[in-house]
């Protein structure tokens, strides 16, 4: 063991250190539309498409190993490789789709922690008390994250991670009437008749979409690099996506138990209700817990992930290269300050709209953008001369990759062509 400066032994990272970036993704990834999404789905189509929330998270998991993979093996950002390997026009496109991405994610993510504490404290008039509740989550999640630095925000995430996984799992376990039908519902693929969009809502929603690309600033903060570095990578990440997959499977048994009816974000203080009616006043609060949890944590690493992009997009631009990456604090920089008030403050616009449009924008945009992912890691992970033979892409993570590209257009195509209801992702 390598010794320290002072001559004694370096201590080994505990685990939760290591697992710390895993368990910020799952923190973020999993918010209000991951959950509702996958309550409509079990409403619709029972325990039958329990299998899709894990093939879903396999999916994920495949798409941020190689993110992780691609920083490991060339020590630069996929934003940076985007940028140097595929020609800067890709700036452009990314910083148009990231600005829609940031407006409609920001508003959605304001509207269900408003929706969220509001149904726990409400304050006099519905719609004014979720706005007030509204601003008061987006202004708290600037505070959090311009003064806490990264520590407490890793703190604050795995709070939040037990509050919702604790809450989530225990409404479902309570809820389970045969375990038999669940473990078929996981392990036999099956779609039941009428419900092929609740299952590829499933299979495609839950888990995160441009968040995905925020691990790798995470694990930069926690300094992996090489091939120890990749290794530690699919360990953290595989335990992010187990959760992930139980969060999923979790809300599917919970919404095959009650009816639920209608779309968007208002969904949620009916499933409440119906809970309440099932197991009681306990089960009510217990879901508004984990729900809230859920929604303010993804609040909470969207303000601190997002202006990580923005403030790297705007290195790349400046043409700061990738020798002085490492150099550079960009949670210090003005770009990174500047766009975290921007996100905190711009979306709010979105409380005066209507709740499903503006989920339904943001589950295209996710729908969307997941195809580009997985083709750029196709081809940036496949390329000896850039990632070298250790870290090329194997046979079977290509066959995933080719899986995510077709699935998530198709599901993209039934999102604009409206035979797709939404509840964000």
């Amino acid at each position: 063991m390598p010794a320290d400066v002072s001559g004694g032994a370096r201590p080994r990272p505990s685990w939760l250190t290591i697992l710390a970036p895993g368990i910020l993704v799952a923190t973020t990834g999993v918010g209000a539309g991951d959950l509702l999404t996958a309550s409509i789905a079990g409403s619709k189509a029972g325990v039958a498409i329990l299998w899709a929330a894990v093939a879903g998270s396999i999916m994920k998991w495949t798409l941020n190993e190689g993110i992780a993979r691609w920083q490991m093996a060339t020590g630069t950002t996929l934003l940076d490789g985007w940028v140097t390997r595929l020609g800067r026009w890709i700036q452009w496109v990314f910083l148009a789709y990231f600005i829609l991405w940031s407006f409609f994610v920001g508003g959605a993510l304001v509207t269900a922690c408003g929706v969220a504490a509001s149904a726990m404290i409400p304050l006099g008039d519905p719609v004014a008390s979720k706005n007030i509740w509204s601003i008061v989550h987006s202004l708290a999640g600037l505070a959090l994250v311009w003064f806490g630095g990264f520590a407490l925000f890793e703190r604050l995430m795995e709070a939040f991670i037990a509050v919702k996984f604790v809450a989530v799992l225990i409404t479902a376990v309570v809820l389970v009437q045969d375990w038999r039908t669940v473990l078929v519902g996981l392990t036999v693929p099956r779609i039941p008749a009428g419900t092929l969009p609740w299952m590829l809502g499933v299979l495609g929603g839950v888990g995160g979409t441009v968040t995905l690309l925020s691990y790798g600033y995470w694990i930069r903060e926690k300094g992996r690099s090489g091939e120890e570095g990749a290794r530690i990578c699919r360990i953290d990440l595989g335990v992010c996506y187990i959760l992930t997959a139980i969060f999923g499977v979790s809300m599917i048994i919970i919404g095959s138990r009650i009816q639920l009816d209608g779309a968007g974000i208002r969904l949620a203080g009916q499933l409440a209700d119906q809970l309440a009616l099932v197991l009681g006043p306990w089960g009510r609060w217990i879901f508004l817990l984990g729900f809230w949890g859920a929604v303010f944590s993804s609040l909470l690493g969207v303000w601190q992930s997002a202006p990580y992009l923005m403030a790297d997009f705007l290195r790349l631009r400046s043409g700061t290269g990738a020798s002085s990456e490492e150099a550079i604090d960009l949670k210090q920089t003005v770009a990174y300050r500047a766009f975290l008030i921007a996100l905190a403050i711009v979306p709010l616009a979105n409380l005066w709209l209507t709740v499903e449009r503006v989920q339904l924008a943001y589950a295209v945009m996710g729908a969307t953008f997941m195809p580009l992912l997985a083709v750029t890691l196709l081809i940036l992970n496949n390329q000896r001369r850039w990632v070298g033979e250790r870290f090329r892409n194997g046979w079977s993570i290509n066959a995933i990759l080719v899986l995510t590209v077709l699935l998530f257009a198709y599901v993209g195509y039934l999102q604009l062509t409206g035979q797709m209801i939404s509840t964000g992702g």
